[in-house]
């Protein structure tokens, strides 16, 4: 299992209108994908501009073509709500209760 982390800053006062875009827009195409498992957006309560959007994916692979083929769109779809260009971070996924997702393993 692998996770890719997309660190968001909003505009002031856009955080929760980024997030329902994300669950509204992107939720949609990312559930389209091969291997597309799960999506899970944070909001900070201590920085009220910033928000996480965690997806998982079956495998690494998976979320490289993902990252080739839609998520220059995706960004561009976010675009405006934004104050910075997001930050992509990759995780392989250790482990997880609320999930059932182990290394390797899909829910």
């Amino acid at each position: 299992m692998f996770t890719r982390v997309v660190e968001l800053t909003s505009k002031p006062r856009k955080s929760r209108e980024l997030s329902s875009l994300i669950n509204d827009k992107i939720v949609p195409i990312l559930k389209k994908q091969a291997g597309f498992v799960d999506e899970i957006v944070l909001v900070s309560d201590a920085d009220s501009n910033r928000v996480l959007a965690l997806s998982f994916w079956k495998t690494r692979e998976d979320a490289e073509r993902y990252q080739r083929e839609q998520y220059s769109s995706v960004r561009e779809t976010m675009q405006s709500l934004l104050k910075a260009e997001p930050v992509v971070r990759t995780f392989e996924v250790h482990t997880s209760t609320g999930h059932k997702i182990t290394a390797g393993k899909a829910a």
